[in-house]
Order: structure tokens, then sequence, then C-alpha cells
């Protein structure tokens, strides 16, 4: 086998890992699944390393890579402090604040803590690119409306800042001489004005502003959400759950599978295409707000995400965002791809990781 790159992304219940060599091509890949009962016994999820490596462990044995094949190691960044937009190399202040759970106690924690491991046993170099938190955010864009809160810089940074490179190589440019919209849509929405590279705007696509999205709810009416926040249906946690996780189309429809959707409006129900294009309508009105920000100055609008692959959702927002500039569709999410193409620019000394 030619070198190789480890890339690790773990999941809620699954950890993904694939080899790529040195052109960013997976020449094997899986996703290694966890029993949920076994993880459950965790409250910290860092301290199921022991139970995920072993099944990361397994599935690289079963590849025959020798050790001198491997080049580099590169692990799913989690949300952690707010960095620059980049690559960090994982050092002893990440890991502490990964296994502490001083920011997030989320899956991807363990992306860093076992790229680590694996760095150190193949004596190769283990970095993270672009995690959720990185921040790039003008002054401007942090300015919510009361001193009490600040907007924050969150969204699915990987994927969006991965699609605008390929991008801009097909402009014959580099990321940096671009300017995109990028919007990401998935489980989550992250509609962001990038420019030269940087996301310089974007809604928060857990819980801020923006669209709702299949199971968020996005921005929502101030006074209304302060009632339901003191009406004692609800504790904080039971809240933050109901807004993250069961809300958009799950709650006016009890379902936030898109396909599934998309069936019902085929049959003619008028009260799923009601919500349904009121998403877009929210979606592509979040575009146009990040025009501005861009001052009209875009070499396009990439639409990305799984549910980018959805032609009746496309065409949709195409009706609505056309005139802005050239719209362009990379359906899906190119996670695994971005990380390792992370470790090649490193490994070509075409870009230097920092320090968290």
């Amino acid at each position: 086998m030619d070198k190789v790159i480890i890339v690790v992304n773990p999941g809620s219940t699954s950890t993904k890992v694939a080899l790529f060599n040195l052109k960013n091509e997976s020449v094997a890949d899986s996703a290694v699944s966890h029993l949920s009962d076994q993880l459950a016994q965790f409250d910290n999820v860092a301290d199921q390393f022991d139970l995920r490596l072993s099944g990361i462990e397994g599935w690289l044995q079963e590849q025959e890579i020798d050790n001198k094949e491997v080049v580099a190691i590169a692990g799913r960044g989690a949300p952690m402090r707010p960095l620059e937009s980049g690559i960090y190399n994982i050092n002893a202040k990440m890991l502490d604040d990964l296994k502490s759970m001083h920011y997030s106690n989320h899956a991807s924690n363990l992306g860093s803590i076992i790229a680590d491991f694996l760095g150190k046993k193949y004596k190769v170099p283990a970095i993270i690119v672009d995690p959720v938190t990185i921040d790039d955010f003008t002054d401007y864009a942090r300015v919510s409306g009361i001193p009490e809160i600040e907007r924050k810089c969150r969204s699915h940074a990987l994927n969006l800042r991965e699609v605008c490179r390929r991008e801009a190589i097909k402009l014959n440019k580099t990321i940096d001489r671009c300017n995109f919209i990028g919007v990401h849509m998935g489980g989550g929405i992250s509609v962001a004005a990038i420019k030269k590279g940087k996301i310089i705007e974007v809604n928060d696509a857990l819980l801020g502003m923006g669209p709702f999205s299949p199971d968020r709810a996005g921005a929502l009416p101030v006074g209304a959400l302060v009632k339901l926040a003191f009406s004692g249906k609800y504790t904080e946690a039971e809240l933050i759950k109901k807004l993250s996780r069961e809300s958009g189309l799950k709650a006016y429809l009890g379902e936030a599978d898109l396909r599934k959707v998309e069936e019902r409006i085929e049959n003619g129900d008028e009260k799923a295409k009601l919500y349904y294009e009121a998403m877009l309508y929210q979606i592509a009105k979040e575009i146009g707000a990040c025009a501005v920000v861009l001052k009209g100055e875009i070499d396009g609008i990439i639409l990305t995400g799984g549910m980018s692959n959805s032609k009746k959702l496309t065409d949709i927002l195409l009706d609505y965002i056309s005139f802005l500039g050239k719209v362009i569709l990379v359906p899906g999410e190119f996670e695994m791809e971005a990380l390792a193409g992370g470790a090649i620019r490193v490994l070509n000394n075409e870009e230097s990781p920092k320090e968290y």
C-alpha cells in the first residue's frame, strides 16, 4: 500500500474511519459501529475512548498497513473555544479542554483524542481541521442587540470551507481570493458569507438565528419565546432539546426525513407543502442577507449537504436566489476529504498548522 493518512470522524453511535492516499482519494473506509447501551454507560463522551479505539484498531489491522505507510492522522474537530479557521496541531491544552468537557460533551470530542493516540503510535503528525467553532466574524457580526448576549460563530465549517476550496480551484483561484455564500443543508442549516475563505457571517446552526430546519427551530419571535420559557411547561434542558431536536418540520409534520415529507407533498398533503416551502423561503431570505454582507461581490452561491440532493428543493431555491449570481450544486458532504486534504497541505508545506 502507498503512503496513507488515517482519518477519524466520531459520530453518536459509530466512528467513520478511512485511509486516504496523498492524492486525497479514499482507499478504504468504514463506519465502525458501537452498541448504544455500551456508549450510554459513559456520562463523559471522552470516557468512550477505549471502546471506540478497539473497534478502530481492529479495522486498521484488517487493512494490513505497515507502520511506515502511515504519514499523518486527521481527526474531526469538536466544539471548542472560538478559533481562527484552519488546521490545528493537537496539543495538551486541546486534549485537556475536551476531556474535561470544558466547552462540549459531544462525540466529536473523541476525534482529537483518538487522533492524538494514533499519531503517537505511528510517530506522525496528528491534526484537526476547521472545527465547528472556528470564528472569523467581523465585530459587527458579534453584536446581538443587547450587551448580555454576543452572537457566536458556529457552523458546518468543515464542509463549507472544503466545497469553497474545490470551487475556487475550478475558477483557477485559491480560496482566499474568492467570495462565496455557502449553504449547508442537513439536520441543521448553515448559511454563511465566506469572504476570502473566512466565514465572516453565519447563523448559529444549532441554537441561533436563521431558517428552521428538519428538526431545529431557527430564529423565533423573542416575546413569544420568553413566554414559552417561563410558561412552566419546560425545564431549561427540556426547552433546549425542543428547540434543537424537536422543532422545524418534525414539530409541524411529525417527520424530519425530507424524502418522506416530499412524498407527502407528491400525494397531495397541503400542510406538508406549506411548511416545506416555508423552510425554503427562510433559507432563501438568509442567503439574501449574506449577499448584502458581501455587498454583492459573490463568486458563487454553493448549495451543499444532504438536502441539496433533492431536485425539488434546489429548484425552489433557484427560483428565489438565481438573480443574485451563479448557483453551484455540490450535494452531500465532504468532511472526510476535508480532513485528509488538511493533512496533505501540511505534509506538502502548503499550510502551517496553528497551535491551540
